[in-house]
């Protein structure tokens, strides 16, 4: 692959086709827990000075009422994007009054899984369907897996590239097929080598025990309500997070845009028993959407997904089949404790040059016993990624972790190269540096930093994000927005609660009828 990756490389360079990397395009998605001072999840509704969670693009819900989820525009540096989410906590924090910003991906101390309130999106058919589908994750997964937060990283490259890098590879398909083709090229890449993204920025190596609510497990008790794993990076990533049996049936190895959609379009249309005994609406309420594997294509948790936008009313598979594969989604980022927005500039710009070499290394597809692998990788990483002597499976047999890791790091290095050159600077050169720096030195990994400091400071799991959730608003609160941006948030706000309205006046049949029309369509 390394060979493959430095003749793409090369060809670029030599073509001039390279400048076009200028045009990368980013956007980010962040969710946070509303907390109250002593760390308990807000029971209170969606803030009326956010707008409308329906209809506001940049401050909506995820699955909890409680659970805030920033939504960044599409910039072309990571600096733009960044520098919005940093605005959208600050424009958040005028109206949270004496709330939080929970600062880490697993939750706070949560007494009942009852007290976790499902989002509401107003009394119109989209909304209620919204909501619905949130209720069949509840009867799904329960509750408490809902409170998990994560930062998404999304990632795209300009049509003026995709042409050069067709030419350069003497490709005659049409741009959209070539394009989509790609993308699963770099998503195959990928999700090879995204062990190493949870083992350099994983970042929930514990958690409060009132998540597991009694349930077996194999945690370890850190101190008093803390639960742990020695070597854990990102407890976020592993089956207490977002993983259960029905999906596991789906082996969706990601080789291919037709067998990704027909996969997803058998699951969403395929019975499953156990919601089949759920039923779906239930003495007058809706249990669910229906009783299928998924209820809907973003049921699906992987750790990246292939994203096109959907027009209104438009299902995102149909989307992706008509117009092929737009972005990437990353899915498998931590919030960083020690960061107030969660993660840096230095992240992203390690994240565009992984993403990118992922594109040009080689285009062999994944294989059953390969894709076994890869999930067996996952798991040893998030689990004990830290311990030392951990070995890797890979094709060509048994690795260390290290050794892994560096023969990664070498081919990105080549990467940063050409993208440094572009941007003339230095900064994705310091950037894998410091990527390189954790490799080497375990104890410098975001995991071992939290372990660290937990065992420290002698704290609960959720009374030390408490203060680090308090210190992160104290950075927010003490620099105010630029009036443009003050104006054009507080526009956004006003224009989604009138969207809101316009959309709950427009319904002209009842949520059943429309409903059924949604599962036909």
């Amino acid at each position: 692959m390394a060979s493959v990756l430095k003749k793409q490389l090369e060809q670029l360079v030599s073509s001039g086709h390279y400048v076009h990397l200028k045009g990368v395009l980013h956007g980010i998605e962040k969710e946070g827990l509303r907390v109250d001072g002593s760390g308990e999840l807000s029971q209170t509704g969606h803030p009326a000075g956010l707008g409308s969670a329906l209809t506001n693009s940049t401050i909506t819900t995820d699955y909890s009422e409680s659970l805030l989820e920033f939504i960044t525009p599409v910039f072309e540096t990571p600096e733009a994007a960044l520098n919005f989410l940093d605005n959208l906590h600050r424009f958040s924090y005028q109206h949270l009054g004496d709330e939080l910003i929970w600062g880490g991906s697993m939750p706070c101390h949560i007494n009942n899984e009852a007290d976790i309130p499902i989002a509401r999106f107003g009394a119109s058919n989209v909304g209620q369907l919204k909501h619905i589908y949130r209720v069949g994750l509840e009867h799904r997964y329960g509750k408490m897996m809902q409170t998990i937060a994560g930062i998404h990283y999304n990632f795209s490259l300009p049509d003026n590239f995709w042409q050069a890098l067709q030419t350069q590879q003497g490709n005659t398909d049409s741009l959209q097929t070539f394009r989509s083709a790609s993308y699963f090229r770099l998503i195959r890449n990928f999700r090879r080598h995204s062990w190493l993204l949870l083992y350099l920025f994983g970042a929930s190596p514990a958690l409060c025990d009132s998540f597991l609510n009694g349930k077996k497990h194999k945690l370890e008790t850190l101190q008093e309500h803390t639960l742990y794993l020695p070597y854990a990076t990102s407890l976020r990533m592993s089956d207490l997070g977002y993983s259960n049996k029905a999906q596991s049936s789906l082996n969706i190895c990601f080789n291919h845009l037709n067998t990704y959609i027909s996969s997803l379009h058998r699951a969403i249309h395929t019975p499953y028993p156990a919601y089949e005994k759920t039923g779906v609406k239930v003495d007058g309420h809706y249990k669910q959407i229906n009783t299928n594997i998924l209820q809907i294509e973003n049921e699906y948790y992987s750790d990246v997904r292939p994203k096109r936008v959907a027009h209104a009313g438009e299902k995102p598979l149909h989307a992706l089949q008509q117009r092929g594969v737009e972005y990437i989604e990353v899915r498998n980022t931590d919030i960083n404790p020690f960061l107030p927005t969660g993660i840096d500039v230095q992240q992203s710009k390690f994240l565009d040059a992984f993403l990118i070499s992922c594109l040009l290394m080689g285009d062999d597809e994944i294989s059953e016993i390969e894709c076994d692998m890869i999930s067996d990788n996952l798991e040893k990483v998030v689990t004990r990624g830290r311990k030392p002597g951990l070995m890797l499976e890979t094709p060509d047999g048994p690795v260390s972790l290290q050794q892994a890791g560096n023969s990664i790091l070498e081919q990105v290095q080549m990467t940063t190269e050409l993208l440094d050159t572009l941007h003339q600077s230095r900064e994705y050169q310091l950037a894998i540096t410091a990527q390189q720096a954790k490799l080497d030195d375990v104890s410098l990994t975001p995991s071992a930093q939290v372990l660290k400091e937990l065992k420290e400071s002698g704290l609960s799991h959720t009374q030390w994000l408490l203060q680090k959730s308090a210190e992160h608003r104290q950075t927010f609160m003490r620099s105010t927005l630029s009036s443009d941006v003050q104006q054009a948030l507080t526009q956004q706000v006003s224009t989604s609660v009138q969207l809101q309205k316009e959309i709950e006046a427009s319904d002209t049949v009842d949520f059943d009828q429309y409903l059924a029309d949604y599962l036909a369509s």
